[in-house]
């Protein structure tokens, strides 16, 4: 029943939502660290600039560069320890943000340009007021996002084009560029550029209209890098995900497949070839050796043995016991399976007999078989194994242990050997296996004798 049901795997569709929901959650979090960040850096400029202004524009205007600057610190703490709390609605930092724009055009709207000097006040104007604009967007910048950052570019233009208006708006007279004819002489330019009711319009709709542009800009740039993290975030839930799952024996090349295409890991139904290899004498070996030796001499082995399977581009799903059980063509297709399963069982022998393992010499017996598995992510509870269904797995475990009655070291199922180029195979017999219907045709490999 097992087999021909896919309700034993988790809903991929459900896992999407999932990855998608922890994303968001990520992208908020980086959101909010963001802004704190920038409030930090925000009050840190708003005191140095409200110190330059208070000691380089006369001690006479201190208390007023003073004040503003408190307000500032006063609105950006009061953001800060809202930021993350219940209170913390997607609208919030919207609102402080207006907050700003608004209190800084107001203050160049209502505070006289020069106190105590009879001159229109649309001359502040001509200062650098306008660069305080950006110290608000640069806090947006830090937020992480798109929208607020181009909320930002837009309040702040209508801002500072509602101070130059209501500054204007009561003046008898004003001069615009207009006022400067064609072929005018440089002393009636300056005349007129330099007369205290020229507003210079264009320029302040100029000023406005690069500020939309800017947070604009900064606006794409922002959203790239959200979905550069987005992506690189998705990537190393893929990679923790196989890393559960198959711990650090995955190929290279298959994990890249699997991160890459996402369906790698779910349910799949085809043919594929099964490796188990198992360690001879292992009750012995408990015996003689103790736990803590014996688990050196199999960190070892399975370390190596890995590797060799790895590098014949198979994947070790489980370690059972002291046997190694290892897939080919699953969860990722490979079309020389039979083959890769086949050199991967010789080249365990070879390693086994060759290298001393914690210095113990380990004996492997190792069955090898081909055919229809069903294969896919099975758990529950926030676990999950990758594990694999079908004849070939208990086929595979059949044909390594009647190694030990054949005396043998590797034996392998007919269906593996189909179409497989190996001088080396010789067919040992045909055997009636427990659990298996039909008697199987076993070859082994000359080179392993």
């Amino acid at each position: 029943m097992l087999l021909g049901s896919r309700s034993a795997f988790p809903n991929c569709a459900a896992r999407s939502s999932m990855n998608t929901s922890n994303s968001s959650q990520l992208l908020l979090q980086a959101e909010q660290a963001g802004l704190r960040l920038a409030i930090k850096g925000r009050i840190v400029a708003v005191m140095l600039v409200t110190s330059f202004l208070a000691i380089s524009r006369g001690w006479e205007r201190a208390p007023e560069f003073l004040l503003g600057g408190l307000l500032f610190i006063a609105l950006g703490l009061i953001h800060y320890r809202i930021i993350g709390t219940a209170r913390d609605h997607a609208w919030v930092k919207y609102v402080f943000i207006t907050i700003d724009v608004a209190v800084l055009s107001a203050a160049v709207a209502v505070l006289p340009a020069v106190p105590g000097l009879d001159i229109p006040d649309v001359i502040v104007f001509r200062f650098d007021i306008f660069k305080f604009y950006f110290i608000i967007l640069a806090v947006a910048a830090f937020s992480f996002s798109p929208w607020l950052v181009m909320w930002t570019g837009a309040i702040g233009s209508l801002g500072w084009l509602a101070a130059f208006l209501h500054v204007i708006s009561g003046m008898e007279e004003t001069l615009t560029w207009s006022d400067i004819p064609n072929g005018v002489t440089p002393e009636r330019f300056l005349e007129v550029f330099l007369d205290p009711n020229f507003v210079g319009t264009g320029t302040r709709v100029q000023e406005a209209v690069i500020f939309l542009v800017f947070a604009a800009l900064i606006a794409i740039v922002t959203q790239r890098a959200r979905q550069t993290v987005r992506m690189q975030l998705e990537a190393e839930r893929n990679i923790a995900s196989i890393s559960q799952l198959f711990g650090r024996f995955v190929p290279k090349s298959i994990a890249d497949v699997m991160i890459r295409e996402e369906g790698a890991l779910e349910p799949v139904s085809r043919e594929a070839t099964v490796l188990i290899a198992d360690v001879a004498n292992f009750t012995a070996l408990t015996e003689s050796k103790g736990a803590q030796a014996v688990v050196d001499v199999f960190n070892d082995y399975f370390e190596a043995a890995s590797a060799v399977i790895s590098a014949n581009d198979g994947v070790v799903t489980q370690f059972i016991g002291d046997a190694v059980f290892a897939t080919f063509n699953v969860p990722v297709e490979d079309s020389r399976h039979r083959q890769n399963g086949i050199n991967a069982a010789q080249e365990l022998v070879a390693l086994a007999r060759s290298t001393p393992f914690g210095g113990e010499n380990l004996r492997i017996r190792v069955g090898v078989s081909t055919g229809p598995v069903v294969a896919g992510n099975v758990g529950g509870g926030g676990r999950a194994t990758y594990t694999v269904y079908g004849e070939p797995v208990n086929l595979a475990s059949r044909l390594e242990e009647l190694n030990k009655e054949l005396e043998t070291e590797i034996l392998i199922s007919e269906k593996t050997v189909e179409g497989v180029a190996n001088g080396a195979l010789m067919e040992a017999g045909e055997f009636s296996l427990q659990g298996i219907k039909e008697p199987v045709r076993v070859y082994t490999l000359t080179s392993a004798e």
